[in-house]
């Protein structure tokens, strides 16, 4: 728990996709320059009971990167059906936060944030908060329609590398998420998986990676 700067409070919002990472790191570095308290926030409409493997896996790797960089509080805002807006307005006004950290990414339900909705609705809600906007491009190695949703899978080492399996034994080296090529009747595409508090990504030939540091770049 951060007991430095009391003037200052950060919170980050992040929204299930690729860029969360990238967010919670900014506000992470914030928080560390002003000594001040840091806040994670994801907003989802659905129960918990209803998301897919990919999504929990996101909340999972941003929890552990949130707890890495010393977090207060990690919040996931189940079954939400009000707009984010008004739900980044509670929070912010609860935590007393003095800047927020927003994604300009025209992915999914943050798309608002482009067009300037977001923006506009909050610095009308709470106009004493600092809005950060971080641009963040659309990941390239899983855009949508060039690969299939991704699923839970393993990697198992052996004497040709680390190959692609998808039931847990113990064995298996590294867990994460497939995302398989679109068109391909092997199993050719990218393997993510979180490696000491990083998201990493590696490419999957034929059911095999061959060297696992051998990163997408």
């Amino acid at each position: 728990m951060k007991t430095g700067s009391m003037d200052e409070c950060i919170l980050v919002c992040v929204y299930y996709g690729p860029n969360g990472e990238r967010l919670i790191r900014r506000g992470g570095k914030i928080a560390k320059m002003l000594n001040c308290p840091l806040y994670v926030l994801t907003v989802d409409r659905q129960p918990e009971d209803e998301w897919d493997i990919e999504k929990s896996h996101y909340i999972s790797a941003w929890k552990k990167i949130a707890d890495e960089l010393g977090a207060e509080e990690f919040i996931v805002k189940y079954n939400e059906k009000r707009p984010v807006a008004k739900v980044i307005t509670e929070v912010a006004k609860q935590k007393n936060v003095t800047q927020i950290v927003l994604g300009q990414t025209a992915q999914s339900r943050w798309e608002e944030i482009t067009k300037g909705s977001i923006v506009n609705l909050l610095l009308h809600d709470i106009s004493f908060v600092d809005l950060h906007i971080v641009s963040v491009s659309r990941e390239l190695n899983v855009q949508e329609g060039f690969y299939e949703t991704g699923v839970r899978a393993y990697l198992k080492e052996g004497p040709e590398g680390f190959r692609l399996c998808f039931n847990h034994t113990h064995l298996d080296k590294y867990e994460g998420i497939f995302y398989k090529e679109v068109g391909t009747d092997f199993n050719n595409g990218i393997f993510k998986f979180l490696l000491d508090n990083e998201t990493i990504e590696v490419r999957v030939v034929d059911d095999y990676v061959k060297d696992i540091n051998d990163r997408v770049n």
